[in-house]
């Protein structure tokens, strides 16, 4: 059953019982090696073979095989049963339902070796559940820009007044985090109750409209870092991933589920955005002291 399971989790086809296929690429060759030898080594026999295609006709038929659209119409199905019951859920519970299939998604798509139509309709369906859990979570969340990304010295940034939504969550935590501890040391914060209460005078960030937000891919964290020539720094670049993950979802990182329980449980403890800032900001600076394998004397 061990057996089985990885060949399952791989996508094989089953030409017939004990019959294996996949796409002839280097992983999975690799993969094929690490099984038969396990098989030997439990005793049993196992033997691991390269096959061509005799003609047009019969690499259509192996294409076949790896046919994923039933797995697609099925998981459709699920994200849009999911999106209807939405906005009566609790925001844990929809982080939750994203997780689980966040990681429905990636294992269909992880053995989709010959993506077709059905492939095309499954993103567009995920992107668009993704913006709907966004919208219901944070109603003021940034749509992201398209503009360029200038450098800027941080000598004109010091001192100064920055503003963000108020109820930080990941983002915002992050943002403000790194502001205050690679950009402006010396930074004050308002947290505002709607973006259109930002002053004039402030900086604002992860809010439409403001001096720093998405852009493209990049969630603000990744902005700043840009903006301010901070993406030399490889945790600083771990911790922006983690925060994409969370944020937008990307690559799964996993200290990331650490970091959001740890930000809900101080949520939860009644934490005005202040003191979140200063105990999330700790949980910051040894997640970027471990991304960058630091050690401390002790």
């Amino acid at each position: 059953m061990r057996f089985w399971r990885a060949l399952k989790s791989l996508g094989c086809a089953v030409i017939r019982d004990g019959v294996y296929l996949l796409p002839a690429r280097p992983a999975h060759e690799e993969a094929f090696r690490e099984l038969c030898s396990a098989i030997l080594d439990a005793g049993g026999v196992a033997h691991l073979m390269s096959a061509g295609n005799r003609n047009a006709e019969q690499e259509a038929q192996f294409r076949s095989l790896f046919d994923r659209s039933a797995d697609h119409v099925a998981f459709e199905k699920s994200v849009i049963d999911t999106r209807k019951s939405l906005a009566g859920l609790a925001p844990s519970e929809i982080n939750r339902l994203v997780r689980r299939l966040r990681k429905e998604y990636e294992t269909i798509r992880a053995i989709d070796y010959f993506p077709n139509d059905a492939s095309s309709h499954t993103d567009a369906t995920w992107s668009d559940f993704l913006g709907a859990a966004t919208t219901v979570l944070s109603p003021d969340e940034p749509h992201a820009a398209n503009n360029d990304i200038q450098t800027l010295a941080k000598d004109a940034y010091q001192g100064r007044t920055w503003a963000t939504r108020r109820r930080l969550w990941v983002d915002r935590v992050a943002s403000a985090w790194l502001i205050r501890r690679f950009i402006d040391l010396q930074a004050r914060f308002l947290w505002l109750e709607k973006p259109s209460a930002c002053p004039k005078q402030a900086l604002g960030f992860d809010f439409d409209g403001a001096a720093f937000t998405h852009v493209g891919e990049r969630v603000t964290f990744e902005v700043l870092m840009a903006s301010f020539a901070l993406d030399g720094d490889r945790g600083l670049v771990r911790l922006g991933e983690m925060v994409r993950a969370l944020d937008t979802g990307g690559a799964v990182v996993p200290e990331a589920a650490g970091f959001e329980a740890v930000l809900a449980g101080a949520r939860r403890r009644g934490l005005d955005d202040d003191q979140l800032l200063e105990e999330l900001g700790q949980v910051l600076d040894s997640l970027h002291a471990h991304f960058n394998g630091q050690e401390i004397a002790v």
